[in-house]
C-alpha cells in the first residue's frame, strides 16, 4: 500500500495575510489521486464505503489505520477515470477533505491548504478563502467544521484499531491477481480480521463488542472483502486473496 498522504504536496497554513485574495475550486477532477492505490478510511465511513471497496487495515502495530484499496499495483487507482472523475458512488472523507488538512501545532490544529492543488487559484474560480474585511468565508467555516468532524472520528476509529489490535484479531494479508500474460501482481502490506480467532473469542467479550457497535465493524469489513472481486474486474483479470 502506498504513502497516503502523497497526495498533499505543498500544504501550508491558510493565513488572511498570504491567501486574502486566493479561491479554491474544486470541481470533480480527482486526479490528484491518480499514484495512490489506498485511502484511509474513518470508521464511521465503513457501512457506505464498504459496498465498493475493501476495507482492510495499514500501518503499523502502534498506528493502526483502516483503508480503502482502489488498486493493486502501486501508484494505481482504479476508481479514477482518463478525466479525472471518480467511478464510485461513495468517495472516502480524506479525498473529499482535500486540498485542506489539519496541522497539528503546540497543542492546536492548523488549517492548511495545499497550494499546489490545481484548483487553488488567485483568478476568482471557485470559492473565496476571506472575505474583504478578512474575516473567513462561510465556506472556510463549512471547512473547519468538516475537518473537526474528521478529526472526532479519527480518535474513534483510533480507539476501534486499539481494540481489535489488543484482541490479536488480526493477520498479514495478500491479494494476488493473476493476469492473462506476463507475472502475477501481488497487493500486500495490510492486514485482515481473522475469522477463527474472532469466533473463539470468549462470550462476554463478543456482547461487549457487539454493545459498542465494534462487532457490526468488523463484520462489515469482513464482509468488504469481496470487493478485491471488484477489482478483478475493473483489471480484466482474476485475483485470488489468501
Amino acid at each position: 500500500m502506498s504513502t497516503q498522504l502523497l497526495i498533499y504536496k505543498s500544504a501550508v497554513p491558510v493565513s488572511r495575510t498570504l491567501h486574502h485574495d486566493c479561491f479554491v475550486d474544486i470541481g470533480v477532477d480527482y486526479g490528484f489521486t491518480a499514484e495512490v492505490n489506498s485511502v484511509p478510511l474513518m470508521a464511521v465511513e465503513f457501512p457506505q464505503a464498504a459496498s465498493e471497496y475493501a476495507v482492510v487495515f495499514g500501518g503499523t502495530e502502534a498506528d493502526l489505520t483502516p483503508a480503502a484499496i482502489l488498486g493493486v499495483r502501486t501508484n494505481e487507482n482504479l476508481f479514477l477515470e482518463p478525466n479525472g472523475s471518480w467511478q464510485a458512488k461513495y468517495i472516502p472523507a480524506f479525498v473529499r477533505r482535500y486540498p485542506f488538512v489539519f496541522s497539528h501545532n503546540e497543542e492546536k490544529f492548523v488549517l492548511c491548504v495545499d497550494e499546489q492543488f490545481a484548483g487553488f487559484n488567485r483568478e476568482g474560480r471557485g470559492h473565496r478563502l476571506f472575505n474583504e474585511d478578512g474575516s473567513p468565508t462561510p465556506y472556510v467555516d463549512g471547512i473547519l467544521k468538516f475537518l473537526r468532524d474528521y478529526q472526532t472520528h479519527f480518535l474513534a476509529t483510533r480507539q476501534f484499531c486499539n481494540r481489535i489490535r489488543d484482541l490479536g484479531l488480526l493477520e498479514p494479508m495478500t491479494a494476488q491477481v493473476t493476469l492473462e500474460s506476463g507475472p502475477p501482481l501481488s497487493l500486500g502490506g495490510f492486514m485482515a480480521v481473522n475469522r477463527d480467532k474472532l469466533k473463539a473469542l470468549p462470550p462476554e467479550t463478543l456482547a461487549e463488542l457487539a454493545k459498542t457497535d465494534e462487532l457490526e465493524l468488523i463484520y462489515i469489513h469482513l464482509h468488504s472483502l469481496r470487493n478485491f472481486e471488484h477489482l478483478r474486474e475493473r483489471l480484466g483479470h482474476q485475483p485470488a486473496v489468501h
